[in-house]
């Protein structure tokens, strides 16, 4: 089979952008998860926020649903723009399962940081706290290969967080209500994920 320059030309370009095969595939994946959760509406919401009360009795799948769904249509199109950016930079800084690790460490740290340091806040749902992790995470592995972008990126998240606590509201969507400890505790598992290293499989 003769493959065509434009053929070739398309091929380097998705793979540049972390969109080719398994890659591309689990992206939209992810994607099409998180915009499929906002057709559940409010109830839906409701239901797999975080949220003390619930969590509390054993609603454990909380923990996990309530970094899946969001406020709105406009707070999911943000952190799937924000997803589509990470994953364009960061998807082949690690192996998937570094990556689940990594991300898995983030969503505990939010959790326990929202559980165990702020009693007060009853609720909380989106992906950001996940991707500010992620983000955290990509470019700690820039910086350890001496990549000077690295450096730049985390120059920019403490830059980020510093004004997000200081302000209050988001540097990006200053009109969506912001959590700016989440971010916090998401960049903290992130960079702890991407440390440590991946608990060992046991044997069979």
């Amino acid at each position: 089979m003769k493959i065509t320059r434009t053929d070739a030309a398309s091929h380097s370009l998705t793979r540049s952008a972390n969109c080719d095969g398994r890659y591309g595939a689990a992206l939209f994946a992810v994607l099409a998860l998180l915009l499929g959760l906002c057709t559940l509406g409010e109830r839906g919401r409701m239901a797999l926020r975080y949220q003390r009360e619930p969590l509390a009795h054993g609603q454990w799948w909380r923990l996990l649903s309530a970094h899946l769904v969001h406020l709105n249509l406009t707070h999911a199109l943000l952190n799937c723009a924000g997803l589509v950016l990470l994953w364009m930079l960061f998807a082949r800084e690690y192996t998937p399962r570094r990556w689940a690790w990594i991300l898995l460490a983030s969503t505990l740290a939010i959790d326990a940081g929202l559980w165990f340091l702020r009693p007060l806040i009853d609720w909380y749902v989106g992906a950001s706290g996940v991707l500010h992790g992620a983000l955290a995470a990509g470019a700690l592995a820039m910086y350890r290969r001496r990549d000077g972008t690295g450096a730049a990126v985390l120059l920019f998240l403490i830059v980020k967080l510093a004004y997000e606590q200081h302000s209050g509201a988001s540097l990006f969507a200053s009109d969506l209500p912001l959590l700016p400890d989440a971010h916090v505790f998401g960049v903290f598992g992130g960079l702890l994920g991407a440390w440590l290293p991946r608990p060992a499989a046991k044997p069979l």
